[in-house]
């Protein structure tokens, strides 16, 4: 087999990243960075981003934006980058070679039509024995003429000649060359092909391992070829197993809506380092079955020989396929939360809302709360980074996004509470009478009262023993006072952070409400 022309040095592993910005940046398509990444610098390699970007009909600079937007927001950088759309002259040259090496030849015939040979597997269409055997002598004066063409690979179809390559993950792969089409090079425009810009590129800038999704695998017998052709000891490859939905198809942009794209897990609250790492649990995992683990954890235990063979089911409900998460920010603010979208229980995965809600709880209270509070400000509410400090450790272990922050202490945020049924106020096994007299009792001591958690908890006890009632019952109603409901934090630490004017601003209007029913 021949060698690479420029091989890595030192044997240290140079992957890519390469993928085409024809929509936003796929779930998917993050996991396969993410591996390449992680192979990256578990072998102290380089990661390459490369947008093979020569699809100019598809291609959106929308798209192109998706993926750096998605890629920054994961936090892993690269090391060299590059795009197809500027390496044209270097695709033609390789495309030049290969001909030059009689291993391609110039097909004039415009569609798949006529004279063809449909002896492949399921009578596929594999070559235009016209085109095909056509002399170089009338093939050089047809195209000096100026009739176009495109340029084929001339598939070796000698008996018993086989493509082979030994994949990391799913072993060793066989084709025979009679079954692989003359497939194109240079499209009629003279425009290079998948294949070829892929491989010009892979080989130009020795990508020493090529690490992507399974639905590529077929694409590699013509990729070894080209390499061979080219001079080139082609790459190790290692095909990812692909990610499918609940009822086995493959995840899709177009079946399954916005719970494939980045993006959404971003808008929804997701962490960065929590998605890299319920993305790597598809279709890999360490040699002691670890769930829960950091981004430097994962660079240590990552290895090809970890990666499953068999699909990577995500499990979001089938009926939140087609849903969005995030309502547009004006409409977030609502303590009501959006009724109308699914929960995140309906829309994501149950692991990837559990690694979420762990690595949360694993944030320091510092750097989770300058988290919530771009949340929260993004969602227009005011609130000071001192009091966003003081917040977020009553709530840490209550969420499990971070944009649940916007329900789960929506209360603090708030000038007026949004309305609640006042039947609330009532405590268990007691009446609205026993309501009031609280509430009445609680506006007295809490006048009066230091708002720290101490002087709140001591002086609210002794007033539930003066009254006559159970300390949960004279919680409760204050609880549901000052935040609109029963599930709320605990309730001193609420108070303290509210403070006296807001705790006895509520109050009086629950009086208020109870005095009305």
């Amino acid at each position: 087999m021949s060698e690479p022309l420029n091989p890595p040095s030192h044997g240290k592993p140079r992957v890519r990243f390469a993928p085409s910005p024809t929509g936003f940046l796929h779930v998917g398509s993050a996991r396969t960075f993410i591996f390449n990444w992680l192979y990256a610098r578990r072998n102290h390699g380089t990661m390459i981003l490369r947008l093979d970007d020569t699809d100019v009909e598809r291609n959106t600079d929308a798209s192109v934006n998706s993926i750096f937007e998605g890629l920054k927001w994961l936090g892993l950088s690269w090391d060299e980058e590059y795009r197809q759309s500027d390496r044209g002259t270097l695709h033609r040259q390789m495309a030049e070679t290969i001909f030059q090496k009689g291993m391609a030849y110039r097909d004039f015939t415009p569609a798949h039509t006529g004279d063809s040979e449909r002896s492949g597997a399921q009578g596929t269409w594999l070559f235009n024995p016209g085109m095909r055997e056509l002399s170089q002598a009338e093939s050089d004066l047809r195209a000096a003429a100026g009739e176009t063409f495109a340029l084929r690979f001339r598939v070796p179809r000698d008996a018993g000649r086989m493509v082979r390559f030994t994949d990391a993950v799913y072993g060793e792969q066989v084709k025979a060359g009679a079954d692989i089409e003359d497939f194109a090079l240079l499209r009629s425009d003279g425009m290079p092909t998948y294949h070829l810009a892929s491989c010009a590129d892979d080989a130009d800038l020795r990508i020493s391992h090529i690490i992507r999704g399974q639905d590529h695998l077929s694409n590699t017998y013509k990729h070894v070829l080209i390499f061979e052709a080219a001079g080139f000891a082609p790459p190790q490859f290692a095909h990812l197993p692909l990610l499918v939905a609940p009822d086995g198809t493959k995840l899709s942009k177009r079946r399954h809506g916005p719970v494939v794209s980045v993006t959404t897990y971003r808008d929804a609250g997701f962490l960065p380092e929590a998605f890299i790492n319920f993305l790597c649990l598809l279709g890999w995992s360490p040699k002691n079955d670890r769930e829960l683990m950091s981004r430097q954890e994962l660079v240590d235990a990552f290895s090809l020989e970890g990666i499953n063979r068999s699909n990577a089911v995500v499990n979001f409900k089938e009926s939140a396929e087609a849903s969005t998460v995030a309502a547009p920010k004006s409409d977030v603010p609502s303590a009501a939360g959006n009724p109308g979208l699914p929960s995140p229980e309906e829309m994501f995965d149950p692991k990837a809302l559990w690694l979420n809600a762990e690595h949360i709880r694993g944030l320091s209270v510092e750097d989770l709360s300058q988290r919530l509070m771009t949340i929260v400000q993004g969602a227009g509410f005011s609130v000071t980074a001192e009091k966003m400090l003081r917040i977020t450790p009553l709530i840490r272990e209550r969420i499990k996004l971070l944009r649940d922050a916007l329900t789960a202490a929506d209360f603090f945020f708030l000038k007026e509470l949004s309305l609640y049924d006042p039947g609330e106020l009532v405590p268990q096994k007691g009446d609205a009478a026993m309501a009031l007299k609280v509430l009445q009792r609680a506006k007295e001591v809490l006048a009066n009262v230091e708002f720290k958690h101490d002087p709140l908890d001591q002086s609210l006890r002794a007033a539930a023993q003066e009254l006559g009632v159970k300390a949960g019952q004279m919680f409760q109603p204050i609880r549901v006072a000052v935040c609109g409901r029963k599930n709320a934090p605990p309730l001193f630490e609420t108070l303290e952070v509210l403070g006296k004017e807001t705790t006895l601003h509520r109050i009086e209007e629950a009086i208020a409400k109870l005095a009305s029913a």
